[in-house]
């Protein structure tokens, strides 16, 4: 049994990893994004998105602790 899940673990990162690598390939008609008065360089879109979904990824959790912290304090 954990061999079975150690083989479906590989087995949804390569295909997660193979997802993502297909995603970049397709997308990269470059941008330049304009924010709060800042501009950015021109990127390709794929690098757009992923950067933005990894700093949802990180910034989520943290509020979540953040708020549930402060929900158990009082």
């Amino acid at each position: 049994m954990r061999s079975f899940k150690r083989l479906a673990l590989v087995v949804l990162a390569l295909l997660v990893a193979s997802a993502v690598v297909l995603f970049v390939l397709e997308n990269n008609q470059s941008v330049a994004l304009l924010f709060l008065g800042w501009s950015s360089p021109q990127l390709p879109v794929s690098v757009c998105v992923l950067v933005s979904l990894l700093a949802g990824m990180m910034v989520g959790p943290l509020l979540a602790w953040f708020m549930g912290a402060r929900r158990r304090s009082k």
